[in-house]
């Protein structure tokens, strides 16, 4: 039986020890966390980034969605343990469970909890979960993803050396979300728009994406509503 992975990997542990800080941290925004960079990529400064400033160092362009196919972006790969028999979906389930899940060959998971931050569900079936995007495929592409080549593409598809670019959370939630950015959707359960926002944010830092002004105008506007929120983010490679 493999056992249950509480870590990602050792890059993650690492970001775990830096917390993205917020006034009333949700589950998932507990364990989440960027280092801050320069514009050059690199790390500059441990401290955190208040939310209006952080949304200003995203570049404001209208969004390209011309050419964009989801199998662009290959996901799932095998994952940072290749020889789990676990596929990164299933290594981002595995770190996210509250209560661990039985791991039986292939990767098949029986048992466990997970509590779903968007709509605050509490989860006891593994197959009721998705994986999210946080910020989705679709956006990606239309924020600048449509100009990676393939290998950068499958790195933001499968990045799980920052805690925050994928997420577990209830079907149901994802569904709902789809390729919506802030302008058009926010998660349920109003307590934790603070750190979705804070995470879009870092999110797009991290991966040097752009935003429209519609989407940057709701951002600016959750900022409004959270005064004390900060942003801390490490460029990916």
């Amino acid at each position: 039986m493999i056992k249950n992975l509480t870590q990602r990997s050792l890059p993650a542990l690492a970001l775990a020890a830096l917390a993205l800080l917020t006034t009333a941290p949700a589950a998932h925004a507990s364990g989440s966390q960027h280092l801050a960079a320069d514009t050059t990529g690199v790390a500059a400064t441990r401290a955190p980034l208040p939310l209006f400033e952080a949304i200003d160092r995203i570049p404001v362009a209208d969004e390209q969605r011309a050419g964009y196919q989801r199998n662009l972006y290959k996901h799932w790969n095998r994952g940072l343990n290749t020889t789990d028999g676990c596929d990164t979906r299933r290594e981002v389930i595995l770190a996210e469970a509250v209560i661990a899940p039985e791991v039986a060959a292939g990767c098949k998971l029986t048992g466990g909890s997970w509590r779903s931050p968007y709509d605050e569900l509490l989860i006891t079936d593994a197959a009721r979960l998705d994986v999210d995007h946080f910020v989705p495929l679709a956006e990606v592409h239309d924020s600048g993803g449509y100009a990676w080549d393939a290998a950068r593409r499958e790195a933001y598809a499968n990045d799980q050396n920052s805690p925050d670019t994928l997420i577990a959370v209830s079907a149901a939630s994802n569904r709902s979300k789809a390729d919506k950015d802030p302008a058009e959707w926010l998660p349920p359960s109003g307590s934790y728009h603070c750190t979705y926002a804070a995470t879009w944010v870092g999110t797009k830092l991290r991966w040097s994406l752009a935003a429209d002004d519609a989407e940057r105008q709701a951002l600016l506007g959750l900022a409004e509503d959270c005064p004390t929120t900060t942003v801390v983010y490490e460029i990916a490679p």
